[in-house]
């Protein structure tokens, strides 16, 4: 896909324009500089694509510098590096997540979020902007502002909120530099204040979409608004399941749904494709726009085409994101209940008979047809024979037997002419925030409310997308009249196939203080598809790709599943304080105004406040 990329750089940019010699003769050419929000906006929009830049999530949700998030951290894929992951193993120290940021740094959080304050101020204090291109500039400046407190307070709870540029360090103005902690609710407060005045001047829909796309719209800040509020009232920050955070929840989310409705969005038809549409795309909220320009200074190539495909057929590493035999288990069978409950029979030798349709969209397994490397009937084969993988000759073979195909460009969903030499080029879009999940937030919300028939409405329309059956009673395998906490339960088991391999399931168990009882104890298991030792045809090895495969697994194959063997280190052990990370003893040293967290050393910040 080659895209009209226009989140540039504000480099790139300006060599375009005649009328900028004067900025280019400064220090920093890749930052923001108040002589472009001095003149017109067609400047200051090259200085707010700086900010874009700088702030926009990579694929999967990447957005900090501890990488929070990823698929390792959960029972999505388990970590199978040799090294030590200190968040699996109940390790971590003081100075181990350092997303706060203690230098003077344009690219950590704070330094992002003084780009941001210098840009609010100088275009604030220009005479001679329109007044609604100025505040159309400012609200996406407001929202980026907002995006990056959220991702500060999600890891910290309360941090300084620093509204305006701040003097540099200095004898005479220390008391002004240091500023302490705020509180949790005070920052949740003033992100909201920021989504707000975001959402009042923002468009419901640019002007040109095709050449805006990816620029941040009125349902983008109401629904991160909706995704903040929804945090606010979750365990994590409500332990005492106050209502009234659950109703302020409640009404962001119904905005962001009403809002998001009322200008066409809605689910793309099929889950595969949901990737594959840029500009009319009905289903992106919060967009990360790539494209797969190889020749010019504006190239932005996307990373997630390459990572996770197999090592062996992609120049570029790959094999990431393995799924573990734990997420293949999470998919419900095609009529939306749990294998065990269903009317379709379940073994684990043919776990992917009459499964919900997003796990064949999603994962790559033994025998499965993934076309891919312009080979459009290509079967995978993840087999072992006399002990050893059949992949790739048992050279970078999928240690879980399984691989993401979540997202890549294949025949089958994307017309994609993509081969193993050309997959680091990529312009596949992240989608931050998609149609799917303001629905299922709008759903936990609302269940948090009371509002059950609200919550099974927007969980059934999420099912019935995905293909699962409707039922006699066209309840798409959901059990009915759940309870509360039941409906919380289903809701969270949705999320995580939805948004499998997505960043998403490892901030999802957090809120809802669930990574200990979910996780903590495991290795994972293994899992090891094996050809019998008789009754094989001598050309099975040729003959495979022509037979139906549940014949090859019942005729052929066997399974062995062996408990806590994935992992060679250590089990996992998520520990309580965990849901609030230390400030950095490093940040502290440099700013003796602010406290540490509760439960870690010398803590006496409540987060909880």
């Amino acid at each position: 896909m080659k895209k009209k990329y226009i989140l540039w750089t504000a480099l790139c940019s300006m060599f375009a324009l005649a009328s900028c010699e004067s900025v280019l003769d400064k220090t920093d050419l890749g930052a923001a500089d108040p002589d472009l929000v001095s003149g017109d906006s067609v400047l200051a929009n090259l200085s707010l694509n700086y900010i874009y830049n700088q702030n926009l999530p990579d694929w999967g949700g990447y957005t900090s510098i501890s990488g929070l998030g990823s698929s390792t951290y959960t029972e999505e894929s388990y970590n199978q590096g040799s090294s030590q992951n200190k968040y699996l193993e109940g390790a971590i120290a003081e100075n181990d997540v350092t997303d706060f940021g203690t230098a003077l740094n344009a690219t950590n959080n704070y330094g992002k979020i003084r780009t941001i304050n210098s840009f609010i101020s100088d275009l604030q204090q220009n005479p001679k902007m329109d007044a609604g291109a100025k505040n159309r500039l400012l609200a996406q400046a407001y929202f980026f502002r907002a995006w990056r407190y959220f991702e500060l307070v999600k890891l910290y709870g309360g941090v300084p909120l620093v509204l305006t540029p701040q003097n540099a360090v200095g004898i005479e103005n220390r008391e002004a530099t240091f500023l302490p902690r705020n509180t949790t609710s005070q920052c949740v407060k003033q992100i909201s204040a920021d989504l707000d005045s975001a959402a009042k001047y923002l468009p419901a829909t640019w002007a040109s979409p095709a050449a805006n796309w990816g620029r941040i719209t009125k349902g983008g800040a109401l629904a991160l608004k909706g995704r903040l509020l929804l945090y606010a009232a979750s365990p994590q920050f409500n332990p005492t399941d106050l209502n009234t955070k659950w109703q302020t929840a409640y009404d962001a989310n119904k905005a962001a749904y009403d809002a998001l409705t009322a200008n066409g969005s809605k689910l793309i038809a099929d889950y595969a494709k949901i990737w594959f549409t840029e500009s009319g795309n009905t289903e992106a909220v919060f967009v990360t726009g790539y494209n797969t320009s190889v020749g010019d200074q504006q190239r932005r190539n996307s990373g997630w085409e390459a990572s996770n495909r197999p090592k062996y057929s992609t120049v570029s590493g790959g094999g990431s994101n393995l799924p573990s035999w734990d997420m293949i288990k999470a998919y419900p069978m095609k009529d939306g209940k749990k294998p065990g409950d269903s009317k379709y029979a379940y073994s684990d030798l043919l776990f992917f008979k009459d499964r919900d349709p997003r796990f064949e969209k999603t994962i790559a397994y033994n025998g499965c047809t993934w076309p891919m490397s312009n080979v459009p009937n290509n079967r995978l084969w993840t087999y072992y024979a006399a002990g050893k993988s059949v992949e790739n000759g048992g050279v970078n073979f999928s240690f879980t037997g399984f691989y993401c195909k979540k997202a890549l460009q294949t025949s089958d969903v994307a017309g994609s002419t993509l081969d193993q030499s050309n997959t680091i080029y990529s312009g596949t879009d992240w989608q931050e925030i998609r149609f799917a999940e303001v629905m299922l937030n709008y759903a936990e919300s609302a269940a948090g409310v009371g509002k059950l028939d609200e919550a099974y409405t927007q969980l059934i329309n999420v099912r019935k997308r995905a293909g699962i059956e409707a039922g006699s009673d066209n309840l798409y395998g959901l059990k009915a009249n759940m309870s509360r906490a039941e409906m919380f339960k289903a809701i969270l088991d949705e999320r995580q196939v939805e948004f499998a391999f997505e960043g998403k399931r490892f901030w999802d168990l957090r809120r809802w203080r669930l990574l200990e009882s979910t996780l903590n104890g495991s290795k994972g298991t293994k899992v090891q598809i094996n050809l019998k030792t008789t009754g094989v045809p001598a050309d099975f090895a040729t003959s495979r790709d022509g037979m139906k495969l549940e014949d090859v697994y019942t005729n052929y194959f066997t399974i062995t599943l062996t408990p806590n063997a994935l992992m060679s280190r250590t089990a996992i052990n998520y520990l309580p304080k965990y849901y609030f990370f230390a400030i950095p003893t490093s940040a502290i040293d440099n700013n003796p105004l602010l406290k540490q967290n509760d439960g870690w050393t010398n803590g006496a910040f409540n987060p909880l406040e």
